[in-house]
């Protein structure tokens, strides 16, 4: 093997090479090099067998206790049991028709035995496992236990058809000889840190000696990973400050001064630091790249708002980019109902220095989408609200001078730069990105590093905030009785509500099944509490299949609680789950709740208690105390702090999901950093990539992170590097 790019085939042979790819992705030695153990056993430990579970593929160091074989009972051969034990369990190892086996699996011998859990008659088993058996005397059976170098045996995530021995073997093949590997993390930081070279740490991870040499192992490999990423975002970080843009701000211009006179409320604290951070950042000549965070309901839009209206009395003109067409429409609405006579510009009754409001989406009709695109290039509607319609090429902006992007996690890399490119000149367009999504800090630091990051802190006064509860349908069925009789009673009081399914559910030609079937669907849920416990009560539905204009006319119907043709309860799937702004619904039932994510609940609460009456959100579930699924459910109703409830999603998520495809463009590099918890390791890494690359932009001083950071780099983030 001459480098670490080369191609598994060539060290592993063909049938090993194509193994660890369809099991794994990998191609080449150093994917295989970067599949560290998930643990170890010191040489001569048993495995704790009280923690196996069912399903997982596992690999064992135990002892065989006996072996037997006897004919089978319902077909002609025998099977042979093997019953190993850690000292305290025991399971089965089952093998068909292979009595020759029988001989070799004598009391008392120790080995490596690898296979998937499952039970059989209320006993663990693993049948036909691979195995390793060792010699009575360890230490003398060189040739068995080569692959297992060291006083620690590597345990490696694994696959049925791909045993963590079998990995084993293969990284052996590449270790034994492994030569110098040029080391992406310079020699002057190593040293100052204290950290292992590459090759050190790779033979230390794989074949550890000590305890020690493991954690310092995995100590260099963590930090590398987070300086990787840290590099790539300092890199962008340089490039977005050199890129010119024009001064977008007129901290007192009419629309904007117009807007705060007519302004029903006054702007909170949070509200106006942001803004100002903002307003600073578009007086710039680089364009600004900021991404906005708050809790839902601080009023994020409304600062988007009035940073559009001071680009709008600049000159230039502002897009909002939304992920669902019922966002779009109800920003629409709601933005066009605040300006008031200030969206009137150039007609009757509209403010004299007025602007006008375009809305684009994929299902707009031919002649309403030809009337705006005609607006929107004349610079007529200096505010465009938008689907990723606004992304194609027949949108086309006279002078686009900001992008704001609302809930930038439904919006990949590609998507942000395709909008920024639409502006008219050589210049770009400032940049905003909102979230209603708590990040913590170092997820912050990691997925959105290229961007300036503002919190907004506090709500709007008058908000009465939310009681959440959880409702355990089999443990209380009177409970989910009780809580469509409180439904009621908000109606009558005069309030509106929300049921939020997890699926569409059958066509409408079928016959609706009960809303306590599996798992409720928007279309059995709305016929069952129209004929049942909310009859005669107003109710609509709304989901993602639905023609577009039916989606409108709900969504309005459902906004407007004093309109004659106002709904009382909409029945949805999650399209209400972001931007949905009725100050009149104050309560939020979740069926099958225990389907959806902390976050998402989170957001699907917030959507209630946002005007001056107290919400009330039930979460209905079967799963039975101490499931994984109630306890994320507990965890939602014992609070409403965002980041608390982010930092507990995230560590029940894999860092992959966190650094998804539509953020990074591929697949996750992170293998040891767990960026919630390691944040010292993440600031560090920031620190020393910030220095790096101020010192040296291009890294042409170091050859082998330039190499490394290619290969990080998938094409379509390079593109958008470019692009940026």
């Amino acid at each position: 093997m001459e480098e670490a790019s080369t191609r598994l085939d060539r060290v592993l042979g063909g049938k090993t090479a194509t193994a660890l790819t369809k099991a794994f992705g990998y191609t080449s030695v150093n994917d295989l090099l970067r599949h560290y153990p998930r643990r170890y056993v010191a040489r001569g430990e048993l495995t704790d067998m009280n923690t196996l579970v069912d399903g997982e593929a596992v690999t064992l160091l135990a002892e065989v206790v006996s072996v037997t074989s006897r004919p089978m009972r319902q077909r002609r051969g025998t099977l042979v049991e093997v019953i190993v034990s850690d000292g305290t369990e025991r399971i089965s190892l089952t093998f068909f028709n292979q009595r020759w086996r029988e001989a070799i699996f004598r009391p008392g011998r120790r080995g490596l035995f690898a296979g998937e859990v499952t039970s059989y008659r209320g006993k663990r088993q693993l049948t036909h496992p691979t195995f390793e058996l060792f010699a009575d005397d360890v230490d003398e059976d060189e040739e068995r236990i080569a692959m297992f170098a060291g006083a620690f045996i590597p345990v490696y995530p694994a696959t049925v058809a791909l045993s963590s021995m079998q990995i084993a073997r293969a990284i052996g093949v590449i270790l034994d000889t492994l030569p110098a590997l040029p080391d992406p993390i310079p020699e002057h930081l190593r040293a100052d840190l204290e950290l292992m070279d590459l090759r050190t740490a790779l033979l230390a991870v794989h074949r550890p000696e000590s305890q020690t040499e493991i954690d310092q192992a995995r100590a260099r490999l963590r930090f590398e990973e987070a300086f990787l990423l840290q590099v790539i975002l300092a890199q962008r970080r340089a490039e977005l400050a050199q890129l010119p843009a024009r001064a977008r701000v007129n901290r007192d211009g009419p629309l904007l001064r117009e807007f705060d006179a007519q302004m029903p409320f006054t702007l909170t604290a949070g509200q106006q630091l942001v803004g100002d951070q903002i307003a600073d950042d578009l007086a710039g000549v680089h364009p600004m790249h900021r991404l906005l965070q708050g809790e839902v309901g601080s009023g994020k839009t409304l600062v988007a708002l009035r940073a559009m209206l001071s680009v709008v009395d600049s000159g230039g003109q502002a897009a909002l980019l939304a992920p669902t067409e019922v966002l779009a429409a109800q920003h629409f609405a709601s933005i066009t109902s605040l300006l008031g006579p200030i969206a009137q510009g150039g007609m009757l009754g509209g403010h004299d220095s007025g602007t006008q409001v375009a809305l684009v989406t994929g299902s707009m009709k031919a002649a309403q989408r030809r009337k705006d695109l005609l607006k929107i290039i004349s610079g007529d509607a200096g505010i465009v609200i938008g689907t990723h319609a606004l992304l194609t090429d027949a949108v086309q902006f006279r002078d686009l001078g900001l992008v704001v992007v609302d809930e930038q996690h439904r919006f990949g890399v590609e998507q942000r730069a395709a909008l920024a490119a639409k502006a008219a000149d050589d210049t770009r367009p400032h940049v905003l990105v909102m979230t209603a999504t708590p990040i913590p800090r170092t997820v912050a630091m990691t997925v959105f590093g290229d961007l300036d990051i503002s919190l907004l802190e506090g709500l709007p006064a008058g908000r009465a905030g939310v009681t959440t509860h959880v409702v355990a349908a089999s443990e209380r069925p009177a409970f989910v009785e009780r809580t469509w009789e409180r439904v009621r009673e908000e109606v009558e009081a005069g309030h509106q509500a929300f049921v939020v399914c997890a699926r569409i559910g059958q066509d409408d030609e079928e016959e609706p099944a009960e809303a306590d079937s599996k798992v409720a669907g928007v279309l059995e849920t709305a016929a069952y509490l129209q004929s049942g416990p909310l009859a005669g009560l107003r109710i609509a539905i709304l989901h993602g299949r639905m023609p577009p204009e039916d989606k409108a006319a709900a969504m309005f119907a459902f906004a407007r609680a004093d309109a004659k043709e106002a709904i009382d309860v909409l029945v949805s799937t999650t399209v209400v789950e972001v931007g949905v702004d009725v100050p009149n619904a104050t309560v939020m039932v979740v069926l099958d709740a225990d389907r959806f994510g902390i976050s998402q609940l989170h957001q699907l609460r917030g959507r209630v208690g946002r005007g001056r009456y107290p919400g009330l959100c039930l979460l209905i579930t079967d799963s039975p105390q101490g499931s994984p699924a109630r306890e994320r459910l507990d965890a939602v109703a014992s609070t409403t702090d965002g980041f608390e409830l982010s930092r507990l999603d995230l560590m029940q998520r894999r860092e992959g999901d966190v650094l998804g495809a539509s953020q990074a463009g591929r697949r996750s590099s992170l293998k040891l950093l767990q960026v919630v918890s390691d944040v010292d390791v993440i600031v560090e890494a920031r620190n020393c990539a910030t220095r790096l690359v101020a010192a040296d932009p291009e890294l042409t001083a170091y050859p082998a992170l330039q190499e490394a950071l290619c290969e990080l780099v998938a094409e379509d983030q390079a593109e958008f590097m470019e692009k940026a």
